[in-house]
């Protein structure tokens, strides 16, 4: 195989039609789909399936298409290299963020790389921070922003910021100063599915203090989630950024939940297999700069600068 026929491969499971890539490609469909059958033969298995509804791939086609896309990854990162080397860092870097994350973080990044690196162009993509480290191990994406360490070795990262999760609910639903768990666990939650970080942190917050929760409702969208908590229809668990704006305009309450601060941390991965190109690396500079400088002026609310040491005020905690 070449890196044509992965190519090609690549843009057929992405279209899921032959002749939809086809025509991206300016290619024959006969000719495409020789490529594929000479893969296939090749390979000695089948990469794909074909139905009405259009192509999928095998297992192998999956493993392929995961290793296809790394490897094309790293040849535009080698072109890019040699072409910059000595010049203006440009090239093409592709961040993955969470739900969450994204709306706070996206706008601030995406201006100061135009202003900085104008030559850099950056694709941003969000979801849940499982499909997100997805993305990352299949090479979709150069950095990622995840919540928790990953268990993938290939995958490297490093703490940049903390925060505080609070329960949240609707404003005079609750007069209290902070939220106990054992009441908080008789409430009606509202969180994410499984699979999502905030979910895997909430499960590991109540098994840690041995409570089983009453989940309500799951549903993987961080607005429908806020209006289902500001009609009254349960609590939720967030991050102060996330509900700010309701907050602060008398929508909601955030309330501290414990007697020990619900914290997460914020990390910035990649994988470590892979060299960083020049482009690359001052994204990579400039996520972590900007997320500390965020942080600090007040525009990422309730984070805490993790390099700093910075710690939040507790006192109007009590005690569980």
């Amino acid at each position: 195989m070449d890196l044509r026929q992965l190519r090609y491969f690549v843009e057929i499971v992405e279209q899921a039609s032959l002749t939809r890539a086809a025509e991206s490609l300016n290619v024959a469909q006969p000719a495409l789909s020789v490529h594929l059958k000479n893969m296939e033969a090749e390979l000695g298995t089948a990469l794909v399936l074909r139905s009405r509804n259009g192509v999928t791939t095998t297992e192998a086609g999956h493993l392929l298409l995961a290793h296809a896309r790394r490897m094309l990854s790293e040849q535009e990162n080698i072109e890019d290299e040699i072409r910059n080397m000595g010049a203006e860092p440009m090239g093409h870097v592709r961040i993955g963020l969470p739900g969450t994350i994204g709306p706070l973080l996206t706008v601030p990044l995406i201006e100061a790389a135009q202003r900085l690196y104008p030559k850099i162009r950056i694709t941003i993509s969000e979801a849940m921070s499982g499909f997100v480290i997805d993305w990352l191990n299949e090479g979709q994406i150069d950095f990622a922003i995840i919540y928790t360490e990953p268990s993938e070795r290939a995958l490297r990262s490093e703490v940049l910021l903390r925060e505080e999760v609070f329960a949240i609910s609707a404003a005079g639903s609750h007069k209290q100063k902070y939220m106990n768990v054992s009441t908080l666990a008789k409430l009606p939650l509202i969180v994410p599915s499984r699979g999502h970080g905030l979910r895997t942190l909430i499960e590991v917050f109540f098994a840690r203090h041995r409570i089983q929760p009453e989940i309500a409702i799951e549903i993987d969208s961080f607005i429908s989630i806020k209006a289902l908590v500001a009609r009254g229809h349960g609590v939720s668990l967030l991050p102060m950024h996330a509900v700010a704006d309701e907050i602060r305009a008398g929508k909601m309450v955030a309330l501290p939940v414990g007697k020990q601060p619900f914290q997460r941390n914020i990390l910035l991965a990649r994988h470590a297999s892979k060299p960083m190109t020049r482009s690359q690396q001052v994204i990579h500079n400039l996520i972590r700069d900007l997320m500390t400088e965020m942080a600090r002026d007040g525009r990422w609310p309730g984070a805490m600068m993790e390099a700093l040491g910075q710690t939040p005020d507790f006192s109007a905690k009590q005690t569980d």
